[in-house]
């Protein structure tokens, strides 16, 4: 992890206006896309609890930067956490089978011993933390389920001394039911276009680190084809790291809605529904075992309905299968569900 000993001033205010504008924006062209409207639910919190990670709600990968290993979370001493957020829910859609966009903006004066074991400068600090998580499961089971996060954290100095902590972590990954090559290109493609102004070392970087973290290790097999993802994300300096988000953020909908127009149209039976039921199990799994935002926000007590947003819809489980050997399925599984170099 990297800090910052001397960062710009973090701009929380900056950082929540893009964050708003994105999930409208997101909002807006997902609607148009799928002919319906998203239900909006606004929420506040203010009770003693834990903690929360750098989103109260839907699905948060390692989000939870700031708060630690979450299997402590139920034993630190409460604080008072203020803040809220706006949960954007489109269900049984043309397109969109359900479809979960998130906003919070969360607050504390004190992070329990678990988040600040490894960290000891966070000790003493108000802090915030502020994101945008979604989840699209589409209806058509040739089109990928997406994630995006974005998300910001910072702490403010305990005394008239010292400067803020801050960083930024996100990312993108498609889990895709059948294999298209061209579809996977065209989404790495897309996350590389995007980094490409930040070095030529960072889409590597950020894809390695999807990779390992969206793997299913009671399986031993990856969630989905992947894409990009980091934390503590704190260099070299506020606005470039702003910017960095900016860009992955910003690119979510080029990357995923081509597609989605592209196999929308593609006829389907039961078949294909219910390999879709059945991948759809391994996503539950990993964001029930291993997704620590996930087991934090629950732990912690978070706002259950915002947290599970991002499950699926219908989903099903079958006593050690196997597709047949030869078939769209068993392809995904060989070719597509390998560590593969895409762009």
């Amino acid at each position: 992890m990297n800090f910052n000993a001397h960062p710009p001033a973090a701009d929380a205010a900056a950082v929540r206006n893009w964050l708003l504008g994105l999930q409208q924006q997101i909002v807006t062209t997902l609607e148009a896309a799928d002919g319906g409207r998203f239900r909006e639910d606004r929420w506040q919190r203010e009770r003693p609890i834990g903690s929360v990670g750098p989103h109260d709600g839907a699905e948060s990968d390692k989000s939870s930067a700031a708060a630690g290993d979450a299997s402590n979370a139920t034993t630190a001493q409460p604080a008072l956490t203020g803040g809220g957020g706006i949960t954007c829910i489109l269900e049984d859609g043309a397109l969109l089978e359900r479809g979960g966009i998130g906003f919070s903006h969360v607050s504390g004066t004190r992070l329990p011993p678990s988040a600040t074991a490894a960290r000891p400068q966070l000790a003493g600090r108000h802090w915030e933390a502020m994101g945008v998580s979604l989840v699209l499961h589409p209806r058509n089971p040739y089109i990928p389920t997406v994630h995006l996060n974005v998300r910001f954290f910072v702490a403010q100095p305990s005394g008239s001394e010292g400067e803020p902590i801050w960083w930024f972590g996100g990312g993108m990954d498609l889990t895709p039911y059948y294999g298209f090559e061209e579809d996977a290109v065209h989404f790495h493609r897309t996350c590389a276009d995007a980094l490409e102004p930040f070095g030529a070392e960072t889409y590597p970087r950020f894809k390695a680190g999807c990779d390992e973290y969206f793997f299913l290790k009671h399986r031993r097999e990856p969630r989905g084809i992947g894409g990009i993802f980091f934390d503590d994300l704190a260099e070299p300096d506020f606005d470039t790291a702003f910017g960095l988000t900016q860009a992955v953020g910003n690119g979510f909908l080029q990357a995923w809605l081509p597609i989605a127009q592209r196999r929308r149209t593609l006829a389907y039976g039961e078949r294909e529904r219910h390999w879709q039921a059945l991948r759809r199990g391994r996503y539950v799994e990993f964001n029930l075992v291993w997704d620590r935002g996930t087991l934090f926000g629950l732990q912690s007590g978070g706002r259950t309905e915002s947290i599970l947003m991002s499950m699926p819809p219908g989903v099903q489980w079958a006593y050690d299968h196997h597709p047949e050997p030869g078939s769209p399925e068993a392809l995904l599984l060989e070719h597509y569900l390998v560590p593969r170099t895409w762009v």
